[in-house]
């Protein structure tokens, strides 16, 4: 059973016990757009308690706000009561909740392209805000005053550009002015949510678009303190030139290309990154610049190249060098180190090390910062291909130990 499929059960299941129930939201307009939608929401005039009532299996996370989760199969459908939504202090959380009709349900959402209903059985599209007229039209336009929608939850400002971004759509000038006008207020959200937002803006093909929304708004400057002038202008014109398909780390990282690591590093943390991603998008711009050297021993490129993210490095730079222009000569660099990495064939990247801290004690190295040295100048000589045995490495150790005056000739 699909999501779509689970969803039109329930509604089926509401109507036939005479309550008005229809798919609302984001579905409906996908399904507009002839595009697939992720969640199917319905909506109804049933309260949480009749939705309970009717249904063996739900979950009673959000009953306070007329919102109950109704298990079919192995799926989830969302079942919220009409309502309307007062009150609210933070800019996000309603103070309090009253059932409503269909009409003032729609009247509380975000956008007008996201405020209509569809009922499934009569093939009707319910639309009491003009979304569908937006919808042709291609425009992102708050329901009511812009002022408003943004003070129930400035995260609406991003999702705006979340929308602008992703469906190619012009946002209408007043909810634009809206935008910019509240900047400052999307501080008040936290770096989870933000997170949420700007990597569907950051991963769609559209990227540089909704990059350029971001900052010319002002909202990039709230959210990232200090980012702005030439910083921006090469986030815009790196995103530009990045592949259709990346993931969220990647498009962060090149959305700082323009920026040095520590700042990037330190900005990254508003958003509560899991540990991955923060340690993924350091080491692409710790990284920058190091693959244009054609003088990187060979030892160098293998370490790069053990790494996890080398070829999202690989594709950053070659980002980078595209964006400055001159063409193809641009990333020449980078089309010999890939040659030179073909010609390397499936060698081992990171092979076991000859000898270990122990087997080189034994030869006379002291524990300390000088045996970390030996170890680590022994593993770049295995790495580039001068040592090949255990013996020659150790011969190759005592050498060392002798250049260094740490053991008797």
């Amino acid at each position: 059973m699909t999501n779509k499929q689970a969803a039109i059960n329930v509604i089926k299941r509401l109507q036939r016990s005479a309550f008005q129930a229809l798919l609302a939201g984001g579905c409906v307009r996908d399904m507009l757009l002839g595009r697939r939608a992720k969640d199917y929401d319905v909506a109804t005039d049933a309260q949480p308690k009749d939705v309970i009532r009717l249904f063996k299996r739900t979950l009673k996370v959000g009953a306070k706000f007329g919102v109950v989760i109704v298990l079919v199969e192995n799926r989830q459908v969302e079942v919220a009561t009409f309502r309307t939504e007062t009150g609210y202090a933070d800019g996000r959380h309603p103070g309090s909740v009253e059932f409503a009709t269909a009409a003032e349900d729609a009247g509380r959402r975000d956008f007008t392209i996201n405020g209509m209903f569809y009922d499934p059985s009569k093939k009707k599209v319910i639309d009491y805000v003009n979304g569908q007229a937006d919808l042709k039209s291609g425009i992102v336009r708050t329901i009511g005053k812009p002022a408003e929608r943004f003070g129930e939850d400035y995260l609406r400002m991003l999702r705006a550009i979340r929308f602008s971004t992703q469906l190619g759509f012009a946002i209408e000038s007043s909810t634009w002015s809206a935008v910019c006008g509240n900047a400052k207020k999307i501080a008040k959200i936290s770096g989870e949510r933000i997170a949420m937002e700007l990597e569907g803006i950051l991963i769609h093909p559209n990227r540089a678009d909704g990059a350029s929304m971001l900052i010319e708004s002002g909202l990039a400057k709230v959210i990232f303190s200090g980012f702005a002038h030439e910083k921006a202008k090469s986030a815009i014109s790196v995103l530009g030139q990045l592949r259709r398909k990346v993931d969220f780390a990647l498009a962060l990282a090149c959305f700082f290309a323009g920026c040095e690591t520590e700042f990037a590093v330190r900005s990254c943390r508003v958003l509560k990154l899991s540990r991955n991603k923060n340690k993924h998008i350091k080491f692409l711009l710790a990284n920058r610049g190091k693959l244009l050297d054609e003088q990187m021993s060979l030892a160098a490129l293998k370490k790069l190249l053990a790494q996890p993210y080398f070829w999202d490095l690989y594709e950053m730079q070659k980002t980078i060098q595209k964006a400055k222009g001159h063409g193809r000569k641009s990333i020449a660099a980078l089309i010999a180190l890939r040659k030179r990495i073909n010609e390397l064939g499936d060698v081992e990247l990171q092979p076991e090390p000859l000898l270990n801290g122990h087997d080189l004690i034994r030869l006379g190295a002291v524990p300390g910062p000088a045996l970390g040295q030996l170890a680590e100048e022994m593993y770049i000589a295995q790495l580039e291909g001068t040592l090949h045995t255990a013996q020659q490495a150790g011969r190759w150790a005592k050498k060392w130990l002798q250049k260094h005056k740490m053991i008797e000739e």
